[in-house]
């Protein structure tokens, strides 16, 4: 029907009876066109306002049997890749070059894709970039099963650079805690310098539960004395780069981990800069300034010894100090008596190691005794509930008790309750 409209209109304007322009109007298309279609309409009449291409094979279809062989490598090596990330797979391994829209199309296809529904999410305002590397580092630890089973459960901590959105510093741990933040800074320090400022969330690595002004994180502590400003969101959305970057790497960087065959957090660790590298090759982009906010140590600056969990203590009269259930007895010598009452700095390292010092003066000691918890389980605070509601507590302990003490128990209360009305 569309067609025989076209061949009336057009034949109309090849008599005359109405203009190109009211032509081009009514079929929708340019005036160019319309002469197009009355000179064809001249030469062979309506049978040439058939289009050409009909019948005729695309000139952007696949090779035959080029889908077969796609769909065989993906069942076969990527049965769990997105169709990004799968088209990059096979042009790198296998030299096929194919549209990620046309592999999406034959994944979903066959069933091995389906698409994600479009959710209205809540409004969040995008904020600039910083203009400026190293002006912003946004942080984040991720749970996650990286290994798939292959080795341990850990945490990845990432540092996002707000500027140009490349990862700066990757790094496994067993769980988001002080010491594994402190070493990943430590080792981020060791490549890059110290940044200006670190976005981070609320979590109690960065922000004490009860945080007022004069209380402060150890973690934050040692980011005071490297002069680095640490910023705490409010929300998730706030840090949406590293947020991002989370999302990313539990897809992508789970599945090099399977092609690597690395199924431990050491090795994890040792190969991840040969991961960061081409993550910022992809996903990376320039800053607005070419500045870069990175700055050097300081010479008095001491990562071993600020990089570690410092408290202070009064040193009593017998030269004695109580810490973590223990008794540190200072070596009686004359600067160890002259700080009687005075505060010493108690620094304990990751290796638990302890080292106590004040003045810039490292005191020798020795523990009389060593109180070590029962049962003692290392966790983070987001598999606290987990660990512990391993064993729940019995809420019908009552119906094992004689009826006779529960009567007794019973009246007892009703008893308290009527004296204390009284």
């Amino acid at each position: 029907m569309q067609e025989e409209h076209r061949v009336d209109i057009i034949e109309a304007c090849a008599r005359g009876e109405i203009t190109v322009a009211i032509a081009a109007r009514r079929l929708e298309i340019t005036p160019r066109q319309v002469l197009r279609l009355r000179q064809r309409f001249a030469e062979g009449g309506a049978s040439a306002m058939v289009p050409r291409h009909r019948g005729k094979p695309s000139n952007n279809q696949l090779k035959p049997g080029m889908a077969k062989t796609v769909l065989q490598l993906v069942r076969d090596h990527y049965t769990d890749f997105g169709p990004t990330l799968a088209c990059e797979k096979l042009q790198d391994r296998h030299e096929i070059t194919v549209s990620k829209e046309t592999l999406r199309q034959l994944m979903i296809g066959a069933g091995l894709w389906s698409p994600k529904g479009v959710q209205r999410a809540a409004l969040h305002q995008p904020r600039e970039r910083r203009p400026c590397r190293g002006e912003l580092v946004q942080i984040d630890g991720s749970r996650h099963d990286w290994f798939e089973g292959r080795g341990p459960v850990c945490t990845l901590l990432v540092y996002v650079d707000d500027a140009t959105g490349e990862l700066l510093q990757l790094y496994f741990a067993d769980t988001e805690s002080t010491f594994s933040y402190f070493e990943a800074t430590r080792c981020y320090i060791g490549k890059h310098g110290k940044p200006q400022a670190f976005y981070s969330d609320r979590a109690a690595v960065f922000r004490s539960p009860s945080a007022t002004s004069d209380t402060c994180t150890q973690f934050q502590r040692a980011l005071d004395q490297l002069g680095i400003e640490l910023i705490c969101a409010k929300t998730p959305q706030a840090k949406g780069r590293v947020e991002r970057a989370n999302r990313v790497l539990q897809d992508r960087l789970v599945k090099e981990l399977r092609l690597q065959g690395i199924d431990s957090i050491e090795a994890a660790n040792a190969w991840c800069e040969e991961y960061i590298v081409r993550y910022n090759e992809r996903f990376g982009r320039r800053a607005f300034s070419e500045l870069d906010k990175h700055t050097p140590l300081h010479i008095q600056d001491d990562l071993g010894l600020i990089l570690s969990i410092c408290e202070t203590r009064k040193l009593s009269k017998h030269l004695t100090l109580k810490h973590a259930s223990r008794m540190l007895l200072l070596d009686e010598t004359s600067p160890a008596r002259s700080l009687v009452g005075q505060p010493i700095a108690i620094h304990t390292y990751a290796d638990g190691s302890i080292e106590l010092r004040a003045n810039g003066q490292v005191f020798g000691y020795t523990s009389q005794l060593v109180l070590q918890p029962k049962n003692r389980t290392d966790t983070d605070a987001k598999s606290l509930h987990a660990t512990l509601d391993k064993r729940p507590r019995s809420r019908n302990y009552r119906v094992d008790l004689p009826s006779t003490i529960i009567q007794q128990g019973t009246e007892a209360a009703k008893k308290a309750a009527a004296q204390k009305r009284v």
